[in-house]
């Protein structure tokens, strides 16, 4: 999304504060007279209505405060008009009305606000371009694929806390090892330590060597024998017996709609332009790909720094006088895009020169989460150069030692 530089033909600026039944617009002219101040309802008749005899004044810019979600109706019904559509984030929003006069938080107030910006303050504006249409679909599966894994996580969660209520020793075997589907599956046919029992150790093994036939003698060995450590039933059990299998099942779908999304979505991203770059860093998978693709493409960055401090890894200084000094991680940023930089410096551990740089800021006292911080900072880095260039991925040239004379 790039800065809105030239509006010299934009004769007519409409701030709309979008709402999730309705909204409201302030229009201004280019002496900042005011054309139209109404709520709007969230229909594409009275949209195009509103702008269809606001265009008679001139061009119309149509400025919104969220453009994804409950504001996307009005994007796209005003492209399709012909207007220019651009928004204004949310930070720049609260730091301009802060300069206007008055306490209240009104959505008329707010429409207003942005009316005024578009007209006076062009560089706080951001464009929204047609490329941002192609990173439409994939940021929907992205956060469709985001809910799914945190509902794998609950529903791993409420396994492992049942296993462990029933037989924490079966739980240590198993749970660790929820991630793989033979697990899951084994836990819909046999979900408590009587079943296991009454199943054997060979038909245990030979269900486990259908999904998982490297760890069938491993984990058939492991579970019988934390089936040995516990003689006694706990109460509930049977209760377990009859939610484990449920709950196996759900796990095992999640993970079904979670592969199927990640293909959907590494279909979508193969034909945007920068995945083979993105994609030749290590670390970067099809679902990492896609969060950089959809967080960070299009907006204007001035530096690698600029990038760093977006998606909160920068460190923040923290200096006044003597009494306070330091640097802590900064808890602002992009949420999405700075997880998405985590685990990806994480993965990228079996890199060498990355895990080279993450032991030596180890070896300087920083612990686990500090060290993959600064390695997803230098790694952002990287990756702003990449994505100002074009090009792909090059390992750091390793430092000579200047030779004794």
């Amino acid at each position: 999304m790039a800065v809105i530089l030239d509006q010299q033909d934009i004769e007519v600026f409409i701030g709309l504060d979008v709402g999730k039944s309705g909204h409201h617009a302030v229009a201004l002219d280019r002496a900042g007279k005011k054309l139209f101040d109404k709520a709007l309802p969230n229909d594409e008749a009275r949209l195009r209505e509103i702008l269809s005899s606001l265009s008679g004044h001139g061009k119309v810019l149509l400025v919104v405060d969220q453009p994804a979600t409950i504001g996307a109706l009005p994007v796209a019904v005003a492209q399709a008009s012909g207007a220019a559509v651009g928004y204004l984030p949310g930070l720049a929003m609260r730091r301009i009305a802060d300069l206007h006069p008055g306490q209240a938080k009104t959505d008329a107030r707010d429409a207003a606000i942005i009316a005024e910006a578009a007209r006076t303050m062009p560089h706080t504006l951001r464009s929204i371009a047609v490329d941002d249409e192609t990173l439409a679909e994939p940021g929907v599966l992205c956060g469709f694929d985001d809910d799914l894994a945190a509902q794998i996580t609950a529903t791993s969660n409420r396994i492992r806390g049942l296993l462990t209520q029933i037989h924490p020793a079966l739980e240590r075997a198993l749970g660790p090892h929820l991630d793989h589907p033979a697990v899951a599956d084994l836990l819909t046919r046999y979900p408590t330590p009587a079943t296991l029992k009454t199943a054997g150790r060979g038909h245990f093994r030979a269900r486990l060597r259908k999904h998982a036939p490297r760890a069938a003698e491993r984990l058939t060995e492991a579970v019988f024998a934390a089936l040995s450590q516990q003689s006694v039933v706990v109460v509930g059990t049977s209760a377990a017996g009859i939610v484990l299998p449920r709950l196996a099942e759900q796990l095992l779908a999640l993970r079904h709609q979670r592969d199927d999304i990640a293909a959907r979505v590494e279909a979508l991203v193969e034909a945007h332009p920068l995945h083979k770059v993105l994609t030749s860093m290590p670390g970067v998978g099809v679902r990492t790909c896609a969060r950089i693709l959809t967080e960070v493409t299009g907006k204007h960055f001035a530096s690698a720094a600029h990038l760093a401090s977006y998606a909160g890894i920068a460190p923040v200084t923290r200096r006044s006088g003597t009494s306070i000094r330091g640097e802590h991680t900064s808890r602002r940023g992009n949420k999405k895009l700075k997880r998405a930089l985590f685990l990806s410096a994480f993965a990228a551990l079996h890199h060498p020169p990355s895990r080279a740089y993450y032991d030596r800021k180890r070896a300087e006292g920083k612990r686990h989460n500090q060290a993959l911080i600064a390695l997803a900072r230098r790694r952002s880095d990287v990756l702003f150069a990449m994505l100002r260039d074009g090009t792909l991925y090059q390992d750091p040239e390793p430092r000579t030692l200047p030779s004794a004379a």
